[in-house]
């Protein structure tokens, strides 16, 4: 079991959610790094700790599908510069977190979900989202959630 897939049973995820966690861990990755060294624990895994953007752009030139960077600012960066992204995917996670969150808008506001009512896009890509605020006792799906829940 890969460890996205391993790391999904442990949360109090969806059906849904924890096919998309095995799915992707299903599917081949590279981890870039200067201080890792193989074997790595993960499945379908590859190491790479060479020129990243050498490295991507080989990649690039075999891949039969789009290739998706997750969770690296500085090679995101690095891939910027080299000329080598094609597009940008922007994920909202649709919550506000007042008190709760680690990076607060405002500890005077409470926590809401965000459900979305109308969404539209205007000449140049700006994007109007509407959206309805419901209060939060707790941000869902986190591990503040999860500790709250158990009593610790």
């Amino acid at each position: 079991m890969s460890g996205l897939a391993a790391q999904a049973e442990e949360l109090d995820v969806s059906e849904d959610e924890k096919e998309t966690f095995a799915q992707r861990g299903r599917a081949p990755e590279a981890v870039f790094s200067s201080t890792l060294s193989e074997p790595l624990d993960w499945q379908n895994t590859t190491l790479v700790s060479t020129d990243a953007a050498e490295a991507v752009r080989a990649m690039k030139a075999e891949a039969t599908r789009p290739l998706v960077l997750s969770g690296s600012l500085s090679l995101g960066h690095a891939l910027m510069r080299a000329e080598l992204v094609d597009r940008f995917r922007v994920v909202l996670f649709p919550v506000i977190t007042g008190r709760t969150g680690l990076e607060r808008i405002g500890e005077q506001f409470e926590d809401f979900s965000l459900e979305l009512l109308a969404a539209r896009t205007f000449e140049g890509g700006l994007q109007l989202l509407e959206y309805a605020p419901t209060h939060l006792e707790r941000p869902p799906g986190t591990a503040w959630d999860r500790g709250a829940a158990d009593g610790s």
